[in-house]
């Protein structure tokens, strides 16, 4: 799953790696986000295409519709978002972007759980795939996106099953294309993904558990 991700950068570090100024309709801003340990519940930043520019609005990290009435999901499962009743409206007409530099997972050893921050190896941003309720200019509270996550690959699997469907820049832009149908979607996610050979992982304090620690 992907619970806990860092949002560190500049918008200019993660948006130049999807497209030319010209195709933004976004302010340049200088300054870092610096949002080390971003946690569901709280608006994020997103990219989403809109009149063929990309756009970035602060969208509320969690999706639940009027007849939910559990607490608001976070991620959503690429193997049943496409079809899902939940999800399958998001997957066609709200396809958008988390970008960051790496995300949290738990490992448990021993006793107790140990956080651990995975990233590309390169030290490149990660683009992770999600789904959202559409359109986000419209300031509804009751919007709200999901991570779409996948199946851990290979040795990422050893700290968790689940991981987040990271995508390269290529693949990420076109996968908020909203010309781009339902099915050409899922090809996007099957062949756009980032394998786990590109990816590294290191050990972290346990304070990240709390989302008051801001780290940096």
């Amino acid at each position: 799953m992907c619970g806990r991700f860092s949002q560190p950068m500049t918008r200019e570090d993660y948006l130049a790696l999807l497209s030319d100024e010209a195709d933004r309709n976004i302010p340049y801003d200088p300054e870092p986000i610096r949002r080390f340990n971003v946690a569901p519940g709280t608006k994020v930043l997103l990219p989403s295409e809109r009149d063929e520019q990309l756009h970035l609005d602060p969208v509320f990290w969690g999706y639940a519709p009027r007849w939910w009435d559990k607490p608001p999901l976070i991620n959503a499962r690429v193997e049943t978002a496409a079809t899902s009743r939940m999800f399958k409206p998001l997957w066609l007409h709200g396809r958008v972007l988390v970008f960051a530099d790496g995300w949290f997972e738990w490992k448990t050893e021993g006793s107790k759980k140990q956080p651990y921050f995975i990233h590309r190896t390169d030290g490149q941003p990660l683009f992770m795939a999600a789904i959202g309720s559409t359109p986000f200019e419209r300031g509804d509270e009751t919007e709200g996106f999901l991570i779409v996550t996948t199946a851990a690959d290979k040795s990422l699997a050893d700290i968790h099953d689940r991981q987040p469907l990271v995508l390269s820049p290529e693949a990420a832009r076109e996968w908020m294309r909203l010309d781009v149908g339902g099915k050409e979607a899922v090809s996007i996610a099957e062949d756009g993904a980032v394998s786990a050979e590109h990816f590294t992982w290191h050990s972290v304090s346990h304070d990240v558990g709390n989302v008051k620690n801001q780290g940096g």
